[in-house]
């Protein structure tokens, strides 16, 4: 599981970090500062994320 798990990290820390830095730049920041903390928040919640849909789709797949 960990080895899906690592595959769909890249797909979703791309994606969520990708989805927070469009937020904070339609909000208006666009400083550093948000910009790399979407990043660095996209990339952190990736982890529990990619763990649960890896579990999801083992649990399907039996």
């Amino acid at each position: 599981m960990l080895r899906l798990a690592s595959i769909l990290y890249s797909i979703v820390a791309t994606s969520l970090a990708g989805s927070l830095i469009i937020v904070a730049l339609a909000s208006g920041y666009d400083t550093l500062t948000p910009i790399l903390g979407g990043a660095v928040i996209g990339a952190v919640l990736a982890i529990p994320v990619s763990y649960f849909v890896a579990r999801a789709i083992i649990s399907n797949k039996r």
